[in-house]
């Protein structure tokens, strides 16, 4: 019997599953990403890994949280009893990065207030590190900065208190509200940066067409990133979101209308930003590629600085841009963490509430800190070893255990072509079985070559130059032990012989 909760409408799960991939990274990452490799031109990568690795992968995990009815842990569990631990591996990656994504959220809410009297001042890098972070020496935590813990508590309020809720009425309410209300602010933004003076500069800087860059092998690699990391793949989330749905749902429309409504939001950001950024090289009287950036520096110190020079209404418009930075990080942080709180009421059979306040309350707890004066030190190491060997990886061992070692695509394809209007082929099978395995491996292969480099060209060998005992505590052993714990999750048994036993009979059944 169907005991599973369900989206109450398919618009809804649409809305949650692009709530879960627009986030923070589509507003400060993609118009970096494409105007560093080859402007206009990159569109063609993209669009070719967005055809080729990110709706693919869409579909695979859409599917197989359809079919296998279960958190990723469960429905890897159901697809091979010993696949269990790279649902749990994705699982413990979402944990993580949520616990210090609260905390950019909170920072973009404490800056939606800055934005009314731009308490920032002139010097907006010296108030980020200096007078909002109060930042200490790596390593040193410091003092709880009450500027980050207030918000990240409401955060953590709002977040909790929908996940409390449920699927239909929490998750499916929240984003019915957060999503067309980021794209009416944004809109909004994008309008008025269009009437700015040397927006027309920004924009030609953006879609200047590089063609000469797309035969760099390093551009291809930028676009499949981007389109990886931009769209909720490979840390259970799809996987969890798509087990809600009902038993006839149109698996493959659904991976496009997603895919694509992401990839417009991003251009829709690259917009935006480059015809702010193009107005602010006029008034400063520089090149375009002298304002161009990316991350928190894009967000938090080349924005207000643009804010401080708009010719009026500079604080409703500082307001707008921060709190479509805090709508966009709120549906998403709620995806991540039902990531791993269904995980947690599947194993071990706990009601929804409980799961809620252990899971997503211990993310809470030490998303505190990144409150403290060195909690950018440790955002910082976190994100980029999490990111790099934890959410890159999975996806490559993701892919390859379905299609190469599990075998599993013939079965799902079946699944998704019988109950969708486009039915999978050869692009199906060719861009997971050949296409995508060997440009994640080579994302994986460059990515550690250039880690190695850094042996060479930082005083201390290491990401950021931090000390060897910051990057094992903050970086390495955080990405390691997301591997680890869920490998010895999967040794932990089911807590409902009806679990165990269901996981059995679809074995013999297959």
């Amino acid at each position: 019997m169907e005991t599973r909760s369900q989206w109450g409408t398919r618009a809804g799960f649409i809305l949650a599953a692009v709530g879960s991939a627009v986030g923070l990274g589509n507003i400060w990452r993609f118009p970096s990403v494409a105007y560093e490799n080859g402007g206009g031109a990159f569109f063609i990568p993209y669009l070719f890994a967005l055809l080729t690795a990110g709706i693919p992968l869409l579909i695979m995990e859409f599917t197989i949280g359809h079919k296998y009815r279960g958190s990723a842990p469960l429905s890897f569990s159901r697809m091979n009893k010993k696949a269990e631990w790279l649902g749990w591996w994705g699982a413990l990656v979402a944990f993580v990065i949520s616990t210090y994504y609260s905390v950019i959220i909170a920072w973009a809410m404490s800056y939606s207030i800055f934005s009314f009297n731009l308490s920032w001042g002139s010097d907006t890098e010296g108030f980020l590190f200096s007078n909002y972070l109060n930042l200490t020496d790596p390593g040193q935590t410091g003092n709880f900065v009450p500027g980050v813990l207030v918000p990240l508590i409401i955060v953590w309020v709002l977040v909790l208190g929908i996940l409390f809720k449920g699927v239909k009425k929490g998750i499916e309410i929240a984003n019915r509200i957060f999503i067309p209300l980021l794209i009416v602010l944004f809109l909004i933004i994008v309008v008025r940066a269009l009437t700015l003076p040397g927006a027309i500069d920004g924009l030609n800087a953006f879609f200047q067409p590089d063609f000469n860059s797309i035969m760099s092998s390093d551009v291809w690699v930028a676009a499949y990133g981007q389109i990886f990391f931009s769209l909720s793949i490979a840390f259970a989330i799809m996987i969890a979101y798509s087990s809600y749905l009902p038993k006839k749902s149109d698996i493959t429309n659904n991976a496009f209308i997603v895919g694509f409504g992401n990839s417009s939001f991003e251009l829709l950001a690259g917009i935006g930003v480059f015809a702010i950024l193009g107005f602010m090289a006029g008034q400063a009287g520089v090149g375009i590629d002298e304002v161009v950036a990316g991350g928190v520096g894009l967000a938090f110190v080349v924005f207000p600085q643009i804010i401080n020079e708009l010719p009026a209404l500079n604080g409703l418009f500082g307001f707008l841009f921060f709190a479509s930075l805090v709508l966009a990080g709120l549906s998403s942080l709620i995806s991540i963490c039902e990531a791993y709180i269904s995980a947690l009421v599947d194993k071990f059979k706990i009601s929804r509430s409980k799961a809620v306040l252990l899971g997503g309350g211990l993310s809470a707890l030490v998303s505190l800190l990144y409150a403290t004066q060195g909690g950018l030190n440790f955002l910082d190491a976190v994100d980029y070893f999490i990111n790099q060997f934890g959410v890159a990886f999975v996806g490559l061992i993701e892919v390859v255990m379905v299609a190469w070692i599990l075998r599993k695509m013939k079965t799902l394809q079946e699944h998704a072509n019988g109950i969708s209007d486009i039915r999978l082929g050869a692009w199906w099978n060719i861009s997971l079985g050949v296409i995508t395995p060997i440009v994640l491996g080579y994302m994986m292969f460059d990515l550690f070559k250039l880690n190695l480099l850094k042996q060479f060209e930082t005083e201390t060998g290491n990401y950021g130059g931090y000390s060897d005992g910051f990057i094992m505590a903050a970086g390495w052993s955080v990405a390691g032990a997301a591997l680890i714990i869920g490998i010895l999750l999967m040794f932990t048994k089911w807590k409902s012989a009806d679990s165990a036993n269901d996981i059995e009979k679809t074995k013999e059944a297959k």
